[in-house]
């Protein structure tokens, strides 16, 4: 990225004084010119100038300029041309690039920083001083969105949220794989659920329309110091996995609201398989075939009522209260009846955990432990 710089840096300068310009690294390499032919050329004349005790340096009319970046040499800018201006030019050129590449520098720094303490790779005791470094506030309300764009290799879906949120002192973007996207965003206070939630649907909305991106989005709770992003960050790969067993309907899932689907997540696997075992003796639940478990569906959505289960099925009433007597031969179960209904919905849920979690827990960017989660 920061050759990519230097070289639109070059070119612009040549479009202004109409000179050749170009930099060269420590290794005598041209990484940047205003003719790119030259680009990966090794500069015959570079140890000359390294050898020099010289910050400019003419060789064969050309000038060149020993660039320092804390203490270090680590380019040579050049100019084909020997006169007073040109070499005025080719300083105030060698600012730019210092400019540059401390800017660079200091991002890339700070993306490595932040992954390092939301995977838990840095000591607690140098997570504010590195802070500090790098002008990060320490304690400042954050929350942490997980942001699962699909595997997508012809969109940068990381520089249009950069777009949305441009004030990188206090928002940060980093990417963690072709998939997944974090956003570690400053936020007013740890009580305004509303504000994360409108700024996840800002996110989703811009990615879908301006570069045909479906997101999913997972929201941590709101932290105040920069050392506990990383319990925000793992609380948003929980939602996200939460919401894709249990609410693969919606595209935002807030930790904060994930309700008996949290619950269940927590359950050991051999309890599961047990409760199933109890309650659905004989593989009862496979007899039923999709007709059935759609009855059941609607039944619940529409809180036990079989007069606006039917009328919205489009089924008559007879035949609503045919299939839920059906249901009760098969599982034992009475859905008619609260306590029954209870059962049979906490059973169906565990059995799509069961049947969709392995492969949920496998998501790239997902497979991080939720060691230390607070419920």
């Amino acid at each position: 990225m920061s050759k990519k710089l230097f070289q639109n840096l070059m070119c612009q300068v040549q479009e202004i004084i109409d000179e050749e310009v170009g930099l060269i690294n420590d290794s005598g390499l041209v990484i940047a010119c205003s003719s790119e032919s030259r680009i990966g050329q090794e500069d015959s004349l570079i140890q000359s100038v390294i050898s020099s005790k010289d910050d400019l340096v003419v060789i064969d009319n050309i000038s060149f300029k020993k660039i320092y970046i804390k203490g270090k040499l680590e380019f040579i800018a050049f100019i084909l041309s020997n006169s007073e201006m040109s070499q005025k030019y080719l300083s105030l050129m060698a600012i730019n690039i210092i400019n540059i590449k401390t800017y660079y520098d200091e991002k890339f720094d700070r993306s490595n920083f932040l992954k390092n303490v939301i995977n838990g790779r840095i000591l607690a005791g140098d997570v504010q001083i590195k802070a500090k470094e790098l002008h990060i506030m320490h304690n400042a309300w954050r929350t942490v969105f997980l942001i699962n764009t699909g595997k997508n290799q012809e969109v940068y879906a990381h520089e249009v949220i950069q777009e949305l949120f441009p004030n990188r002192l206090k928002d940060f973007i980093i990417v963690l794989d072709d998939e997944n996207i974090v956003l570690i965003k400053e936020i007013k206070n740890n009580e305004d659920f509303k504000e994360t939630d409108k700024i996840a649907q800002a996110i989703v909305d811009t990615l879908n329309t301006e570069s045909m991106v479906k997101a999913m989005i997972g929201i941590g709770t709101a932290v105040d110091s920069i050392m506990d992003i990383g319990r925000s960050f793992r609380e948003a790969q929980t939602a996200l996995k939460v919401g894709a067993i249990f609410e693969n309907d919606k595209y935002i899932i807030n930790y904060n609201n994930l309700g008996i689907g949290r619950l269940i997540y927590k359950l050991p696997e051999q309890l599961c398989r047990l409760f199933l075992k109890e309650v659905f003796k004989n593989g009862s639940f496979e007899s039923l075939d999709a007709e059935y478990i759609l009855t059941i569906q609607k039944f619940f959505e529409n809180n036990l009522n079989v007069s606006e289960t039917s009328r919205q099925m489009f089924v008559h009433r007879n035949t609503l209260v045919y299939r839920m007597d059906k249901i009760q031969k098969v599982t034992g179960l009475d859905i008619t009846k609260f306590d029954d209904a209870i059962i049979l919905k906490f059973a169906m849920l565990v059995k799509r955990y069961l049947d969709k979690g392995q492969a949920v827990l496998q998501m790239d960017g997902l497979k991080e432990a939720e060691d230390g989660e607070n419920l």
